[in-house]
C-alpha cells in the first residue's frame, strides 16, 4: 500500500514539479534502423528446483508480462540434469518439475522453450533421445537446444562450479563434443537449432588462453564446431557496488556485440553470419528486487534486442532472498528471482507473498509494452547521461519510445526531437513505471515533443504518425552488404518492393550517434563510397524513395570496419600475448623502411574503456584514446615494442596504426 500511494502522490505532483525538473533532450531517428523485435526476444529461467515450475499462477504472470522464451532445467543444473527420470544427481529436484510440465507451462504463457541439453555427465544419445521425445513423441517443437551451461567454468582455467565428467575439459574437447551432439541431436529432428557455449567478451575467461591450449576459449570452439551450430550461447552478470554503475554498464552491450560478431566472422567458417547470438542469462549486480532492477533489465534487453540477439532471459524465476538492503528507500532481499519465494532471512525479515512480482518483473512488461514481434528498433539517444533512450517503429506507423529516468532523486523535463518521422499531434499515450510501484500506470498526457519522466522511471511513449497512410511508400531494402579496404567500400542490397509508385532511387545513410549522415544516393543497387578512415567502424542504412517522394522503412543495419591498407612503407603486427581478463600484455612489431632517426607509431583504442598502463622499447603515452610510441631503433629490419594496458569491458584491438605519419599495412 504504502508503494502504491508513493506512486500516486508523484503522479498528482509532476506537473507542478516540471518547472524545476532538469531538462533533457532525447532524439529519435527513424532513417537508423537497428534490427528487429523477434518473437524470441523477452525471457526467463526456469529450473527443476522451483516448485512452482510450470505452475498456472506462475505461466500466466509470465504471458501478462509478454514472456515468450522460458529456458529449462536452469543454469549450472542443465549439466547433471536427466530428463528421462527427473533427476539431477547432486542436487534438489522438486516435485512436479518434469519436462511435460515444464511445457505446460510455456504453453499456457503463449512462450516457447530454450532447453540445456546435459553436456557435464549426459552422453549425445542421451540428448538425441529428448530431441526425439519433445519433437517426434510430443510434438512440441522444441526449436532451440543449448549444449552444456557456462563449461568454461569446469576447472580447465582455474574456477571449477559446472560439472563435467570429461577427462579432458579443454575447449577443444568441449567443441568436439558439441560436434556429436549436433549430429545425434540433428539426426532425431533435422529442424532443431544447436547452441554453443561462448565467453561474452570483456568477461572471465575471455581473452584466456589455458594451459596446453593454443588459443582461447571463443575461438577454439568456434573454429571446431562452428560450421555444426546455429546460435551462441553467452552470459552476462556486470559488477557494480552501487546502482549507477550498475545502471551505467548497458552502454557496454554495442561493442559487447560487435566483438561476439567479429569472433564469429572470424573463427567460425563459411556462412557464419547465419550463426545467432542468445544471451541465456544476466541479472543486475544491485537492486535485484528493486528499481535500479527494473532499469537495468529494461536498458539491457533493449540494447541487446538492437543488436540482433534473439533472445535475453532473466536469471531467474525464483532464487530466494540472501541480505537485507534498503534501495531507493524500498527493501532489496539480494533475491536474483524475478518472483518472490516468501523466504524469510535473518533476523525475521521475510518477502512479500509467493510469487509477488519483484520490480524487474515490471521491466520487462514495460519492454513487451514498448516492443512487439516485428518492430524495428531504430536509433534514439539522450544528452544526459542519467536518461536512457530507445525506439521502436512499428508496421501500422506507430512509433513507440521508452525513456528511462536513471537519477532517483530528481524528475527531467524531456524534450523529444525526430528525424525521419512525423508523429501527429494527438496526446500519446503513456505508460509509466515509478520506484516502489506495483504496476505499470497508462494515461494520455503530454505531447509527442515534451514528457516529464519521475525520478528513477521507466516511461513509455507510443506514437501516431501524421501521414495520411503508413502503407504508401516503397518495401523496405534488404540486408546491406559491404566489401571495405582500409578507404573505401562497395555497398550492395536486394532492392525494395515498390508501393504505390515506382521507386525513383535508394539513399545510403551512415548512423552518426542519433544522427543519420548521407553518404550518397543511386538508382542502382550498390553504391562506392571512398574518404574512409582506416580501422574505423560504420553502421549504415539503406531507405528507398519513390517517384512520390514517399521513403521507405530503413534497411537492417550494416556493420563493417575498415582495414589497413594492402601495401605501405611499414608494416605493423599488434598481438595480445598475455591477457587476464581485465588487462593485457599487447606487443606490437614493426617494420619500415626509409625512416632513419626517431619514429613515433599512433594508434587509437576502438573503445574509451581501454588504458594504457605501461610500455617498453619505446617512449609510451595516452591521449584520449589516442596511444603513442616513440623510439629511435631503426625499424629496417623489424622492432619489437611492448605495453601493458587495462580494460572494462570488451577488448577490442585496433587495426590500423601511423608511423610518422604514415597509414602502414597489416604485417
Amino acid at each position: 500500500m504504502i508503494a502504491v500511494l508513493a506512486a500516486a502522490v508523484w503522479g498528482m505532483g509532476a506537473t507542478a514539479g516540471a518547472a524545476t525538473a532538469p531538462a533533457a533532450t532525447v532524439t529519435v531517428n527513424a532513417k537508423a534502423g537497428l534490427a528487429t523485435m523477434p518473437d524470441t526476444g523477452i525471457g526467463i529461467n526456469h529450473a527443476v528446483w522451483d516448485s512452482q515450475l510450470g505452475t498456472d499462477e506462475v505461466a500466466d504472470l509470465f504471458g501478462a508480462a509478454g514472456v515468450r522464451t522460458m529456458r529449462y532445467p536452469g543454469g549450472s543444473y542443465g549439466d547433471i540434469y536427466h530428463w528421462k527420470d527427473n533427476t539431477a544427481p547432486g542436487g534438489y529436484v522438486a516435485p512436479n518439475t518434469d519436462f511435460d510440465t515444464f511445457m505446460g507451462g510455456v504453453r499456457r504463457a503463449g512462450a516457447q522453450p530454450i532447453i540445456i541439453a546435459n553436456y557435464g555427465t549426459g552422453t549425445p544419445e542421451e540428448a538425441a533421445d529428448w530431441v526425439r521425445y519433445a519433437n517426434v513423441t510430443k510434438g512440441y517443437g522444441v526449436k532451440y537446444w543449448e549444449i552444456g551451461n557456462e563449461l568454461y567454468g569446469n576447472g580447465h582455467y582455474g574456477a571449477n562450479w559446472e560439472a563435467d565428467n570429461h577427462a579432458d575439459k579443454s575447449p577443444a574437447a568441449y567443441a568436439n563434443g558439441v560436434v556429436a551432439y549436433a549430429d545425434a541431436m540433428k539426426a532425431a529432428d533435422p529442424g532443431v537449432k544447436i547452441g554453443a557455449v561462448l565467453t561474452t567478451p570483456g568477461n572471465w575467461p575471455d581473452g584466456l588462453v589455458g594451459s596446453g591450449d593454443t588459443a582461447t576459449w571463443n575461438q577454439t570452439v568456434l573454429s571446431i564446431a562452428g560450421p555444426h551450430i546455429d546460435f551462441v550461447i553467452l552470459h552476462w552478470y556486470p559488477s557494480g557496488s552501487t546502482a549507477a554503475e550498475a545502471l551505467a554498464k548497458p552502454e557496454q552491450v554495442n561493442d559487447m556485440m560487435f566483438a561476439a560478431r567479429e569472433q564469429i566472422s572470424r573463427y567460425a567458417g563459411a556462412n557464419s553470419g547465419r550463426i545467432g547470438i542468445a544471451m541465456t542469462e544476466t541479472n543486475t549486480p544491485v537492486g535485484m528486487d528493486t528499481q535500479p532492477g527494473a532499469l537495468f533489465a529494461a536498458d539491457t534487453y533493449s540494447s541487446l534486442l538492437e543488436n540482433g540477439v534473439f533472445t535475453i532471459d532473466w536469471w531467474d524465476t525464483h532464487n530466494g532472498g540472501a541480505k537485507l538492503s534498503t534501495v531507493a528507500g524500498y527493501p532489496d532481499y539480494g533475491d536474483s528471482g524475478i518472483l518472490s519465494s516468501a523466504t524469510c532471512l535473518e533476523g525475521g525479515v521475510c518477502e512479500p507473498a509467493l510469487n509477488t512480482p519483484f520490480a524487474p518483473y515490471y521491466g520487462l512488461k514495460m519492454l513487451s509494452t514498448f516492443a512487439r514481434p516485428g518492430d524495428q528498433f531504430v536509433r534514439a539517444g539522450a544528452d544526459d547521461p542519467l536518461v536512457g533512450a530507445h525506439a521502436v517503429r512499428r508496421a501500422n506507423g506507430d512509433l513507440a519510445v521508452l525513456l528511462l529516468n536513471k537519477d532517483p532523486d530528481q524528475a527531467r523535463a524531456v524534450t523529444l526531437d525526430y528525424a525521419g518521422y512525423t508523429p501527429s499531434a494527438a496526446a500519446p499515450q503513456v505508460f509509466t513505471f515509478t520506484n516502489g510501484a506495483t504496476s505499470i500506470s497508462s494515461a494520455t498526457t503530454g505531447t509527442s515533443t515534451s514528457q516529464t519522466l519521475p525520478p528513477y522511471s521507466l516511461t513509455t511513449l507510443v506514437l501516431h504518425t501524421a501521414a495520411s497512410s503508413a502503407s504508401a511508400g516503397p518495401g523496405t531494402p534488404g540486408q546491406p552488404g559491404a566489401t571495405a579496404t582500409d578507404r573505401t567500400a562497395t555497398i550492395t542490397w536486394a532492392p525494395a518492393a515498390p508501393g504505390g509508385h515506382p521507386i525513383a532511387k535508394y539513399e545510403v545513410y551512415r548512423q552518426v550517434g542519433t544522427t543519420s549522415e548521407q553518404w550518397g544516393e543511386t538508382t542502382g543497387t550498390s553504391l562506392d563510397v571512398g574518404n574512409l578512415v582506416p580501422g574505423s567502424r560504420y553502421t549504415i542504412n539503406v531507405l528507398a524513395r519513390d517517384t512520390a517522394g514517399n521513403v521507405s522503412w530503413a534497411s537492417p543495419p550494416l556493420t563493417f570496419t575498415t582495414g589497413a591498407p594492402a601495401a605501405s612503407s611499414c608494416t605493423v603486427r599488434m598481438t595480445d600475448v598475455t591477457d587476464w581478463a581485465s588487462g593485457f600484455v599487447g606487443g606490437i612489431h614493426v617494420t619500415a623502411t626509409g625512416v632513419v632517426g626517431d619514429w613515433t607509431l599512433t594508434f587509437s583504442w576502438p573503445t574509451a574503456r581501454q588504458r594504457l598502463t605501461g610500455g617498453w622499447n619505446g617512449t609510451w603515452a595516452q591521449n584520449g584514446t589516442t596511444v603513442t610510441v616513440s623510439s629511435s631503433a631503426a625499424p629496417a629490419s623489424g622492432v619489437d615494442v611492448g605495453f601493458t594496458a587495462d580494460y572494462g569491458g570488451p577488448n577490442i584491438l585496433p587495426t590500423a596504426f601511423s608511423l610518422n605519419g604514415v597509414v602502414c599495412a597489416a604485417g
